[in-house]
């Protein structure tokens, strides 16, 4: 059984490719950088190549995680390649994959905005009407929609994951900057609030989620996320017990696309198997662990 990821070189994608490898699935990335063991085709799903094409028109099962991420990103030509990457890349990739493989495409949970609407905070459900926030998540929405036009004749799945954390997280992501600032004795900065909630989750329950939403080649959205919010200000007591360093909070005004607080109804994913068992503290534990600056070798003097 072969599989096709696409973006494996990127945060989940990598995770993703070496679990279906644990498992014994002969694995074809798909990635515009080359993978360090060699296994990657590259190429740009915008327009992709004929060897790209026929791996994904001959796959067992694809799972579509290429994107362009960051709903920070402010140059000024962002909203075009967010369509190009985010909307038109995924177009040819529904395309070329045929009804009847099972396709799980990747998401956001940005596509909701927020969990707390007013004085009410609840989990966010799949069949909840979608209102994002910023050129990122609209460019997720206008993908889903594609996905839904391809659900009318065959079947795929999408999963919006919501804040994943683990090792490999983007440096661009909130944990990551965290840890790098505390580690250098500088202030953390904090968007809007310290006590805006984040659902954070483990990238490996993600990936164990994506493998088994694949293997049941169910169709429509499904929520990869904890279903418990955290707030901002105790995932940076986790950074800074994990580094056994003081964390100083800088908090600035947020923008329009920083949402108040996420958090998932995991009623789908647990009818289909799926648990999320993150332990905050040892999740954020084991990040730190992996971005450990190597120690020096720089040889000892022997006396």
């Amino acid at each position: 059984m072969t599989v096709v990821v696409t973006g494996s070189s990127g945060f989940i994608g990598s995770h993703l490719c070496a679990s279906a490898r644990a498992l014994g699935k002969p694995t074809v990335e798909l990635d515009r950088v080359p993978s360090t063991h060699g296994a990657t085709i590259q190429t740009d799903l915008a327009d992709p190549s004929d060897e790209a094409h026929d791996a994904l028109r001959t796959a067992d099962a694809v799972w579509h995680l290429a994107a362009r991420p960051g709903i920070r990103d402010r140059r000024p030509d962002i909203a075009r390649l967010r369509h190009r990457d985010n909307v038109v890349a995924a177009s040819n990739v529904l395309a070329a994959v045929p009804p009847d493989t099972p396709l799980v495409v990747t998401s956001s949970s940005s596509v909701y905005g927020s969990s707390r609407h007013g004085r009410i905070d609840r989990p966010c459900r799949e069949s909840d009407p979608l209102r994002p926030t910023g050129g990122y998540a609209r460019s997720k929405v206008t993908m889903e929609r594609l996905c839904a036009l391809r659900a009318a004749n065959g079947r795929v799945a999408v999963a919006r994951p919501f804040t994943v954390a683990g090792e490999g997280q983007r440096s661009d992501m909130a944990i990551a900057t965290w840890i790098e600032s505390v580690r250098a004795g500088r202030a953390v900065t904090i968007l809007g609030s310290p006590e805006r909630t984040r659902d954070v989750t483990d990238v490996r329950d993600v990936v164990r989620a994506l493998i088994v939403v694949a293997e049941r080649n169910i169709s429509g959205a499904v929520n990869l996320g904890s279903g418990r919010a955290n707030t901002l200000a105790d995932i940076v007591c986790a950074v800074s017990q994990a580094l056994a360093l003081p964390a100083l909070i800088d908090v600035v005004p947020a923008n329009t696309e920083e949402v108040s607080a996420t958090r998932a109804d995991t009623t789908r994913a647990e009818l289909l198997g799926i648990a999320f068992v993150t332990d905050l503290r040892a999740l954020v534990k084991r990040q730190v662990a992996a971005t450990a600056p190597a120690p020096s070798s720089r040889l000892q003097e022997v006396r």
